[in-house]
């Protein structure tokens, strides 16, 4: 079984986007189930819809899912569980306060050290922490030996005790840390394998001494996908526009050409354009970069320009607010120059406008007049001859004031190209 397990803050960020695709894929490759789960234990906050807003951009992605469950459902669990890590002397209780844990990471601070837990409150007896009212968290102990599992991408992985430490279990408030819950519900799940980003492979040992411990024998793989950086070379954060997959839908990117770059990036493909469902077929996370592989926000605009080529006619002009064939039409050939939906969109707003032309007022209202009252012409040529000859306007002081009548704007494709589309709609357009 395989999972997406994304926090409902702020909006979807690509890097999470790339790690659903991912599990999806490979769920649909393996014909396993695809889960998702929305981690909301963290502070047991009001969610305020995020949780929806996820579900309907994997929706819009074609990402579906076999179950949808929420963390804190389990939290009934993570307690018990961390219980009997407590009975079975695997994990303590830890009574030092936020002060105390402050004062001694300055003090390493100030002797250039890091800072480890000293393990103080595991010396503790059990009468000691019985009669000890405090405040406590739990922590569960550092494991005796390395703690090695094979990673898909970036292949065998080893951490010492000391990179693990006695970290914490479960909060003051009784509510798990990210590393216990997630142990545990990947455990609760039957998790066959997990993908996801390579800012996780620290947590990675400490989930696995978790489900050692509880004495959970099942070998979960792993993949850590290499991060997704900007254009300066740094890690993609919500400074960076393009890192929010709302975003990206607001400028008018589609879905089937987002989906296209975040599986073609750090990739070998077998082709350049794709759609998901293509995918399947043949992806292989062995052929996965091990190196960071940075946004590039050209070249998802020309693969965004083939999408919008190979998308029904329709479909494309329902996209930009229209409902006409010709004008879907017409917007595939605003691909010469415009990459995006909100970019094409612009362009033939402009052709149903108010117009006006500065460089030739006088003529442009003479071709405009002529234009209102002109018969219906199949032909590009037999209608730009009859403008001429009724207005006796020729060469520049034609062609300049008719572009701006056709499209409101001074360039663009040949007007040749573009009549086909608009002729229908001429009663529209001049007015």
């Amino acid at each position: 079984m395989f999972r997406f397990a994304p926090s409902p803050t702020g909006d979807m960020h690509i890097g999470n986007l790339r790690v659903a695709l991912f599990n999806y894929i490979c769920a649909k490759q393996k014909n396993e189930k695809f889960v998702i789960r929305i981690e909301d234990t963290d502070t047991l906050r009001n969610i305020e819809g995020k949780d929806k807003e996820l579900l309907d951009i994997l929706n819009l992605f074609g990402i579906t899912y076999d179950q949808l469950s929420y963390q804190s459902e389990n939290l009934k669990f993570h307690r018990q569980l961390a219980t009997k890590l407590l009975m079975d002397k695997k994990a303590f209780a830890c009574f030092c306060t936020p002060q105390t844990l402050d004062r001694k990471r300055e003090e390493a601070k100030k002797n250039a050290t890091a800072y480890r837990y000293d393990g103080v409150c595991k010396k503790l007896s059990d009468e000691e922490v019985l009669n000890n009212e405090a405040p406590f968290v739990i922590r569960i102990e550092r494991p005796q030996d390395n703690i090695t599992f094979s990673d898909i991408i970036k292949g065998e992985l080893t951490f010492t005790p000391e990179n693990i430490d006695d970290f914490v279990i479960m909060r003051v408030d009784k509510t798990p840390t990210y590393n216990f819950a997630c142990a545990i519900d990947d455990m609760m799940s039957d998790i066959s394998m997990v993908i996801r980003g390579e800012d996780h492979v620290s947590n990675t040992p400490k989930q696995i001494l978790v489900r050692n411990y509880l004495g959970y024998d099942k070998n979960i793989k792993y993949a850590h996908l290499p991060i997704i950086l900007n254009q300066e070379g740094k890690k993609m954060s919500k400074r960076d526009d393009a890192s929010s997959v709302s975003w990206l839908l607001k400028e008018g990117f589609l879905p089937s050409a987002i989906s296209n770059y975040l599986i073609l990036i750090g990739n070998k493909t077998p082709k350049e354009i794709f759609v998901l469902e293509e995918a399947i077929q043949w992806f292989d996370l062995k052929n996965i970069s091990k190196a960071p592989v940075k946004f590039d926000i050209d070249r998802l605009k020309h693969l965004n320009r083939e999408h919008i080529k190979k998308t029904d006619s329709k479909t494309l002009s329902s996209l930009i607010g229209y409902l006409s064939q010709d004008l879907g039409d017409l917007a595939k050939l605003y691909t010469q120059e415009a990459s995006t939906l909100e970019e094409i969109k612009s362009k033939i707003d402009k052709i149903f406008s108010k117009k006006s032309c500065e460089e030739f007022p006088k003529e442009f209202e003479i071709l405009k007049s002529i234009a209102k009252d002109a018969p219906f012409f199949k032909d590009f040529n037999d209608y730009k001859s009859y403008l001429s000859e009724k207005s006796s306007l020729k060469g520049k002081r034609l062609f300049k004031p008719l572009r701006i009548l056709f499209t409101g704007e001074k360039d663009g494709p040949n007007l040749s190209e573009i009549y086909p589309y608009i002729k229908n709609y001429l009663g529209e357009i001049i007015k």
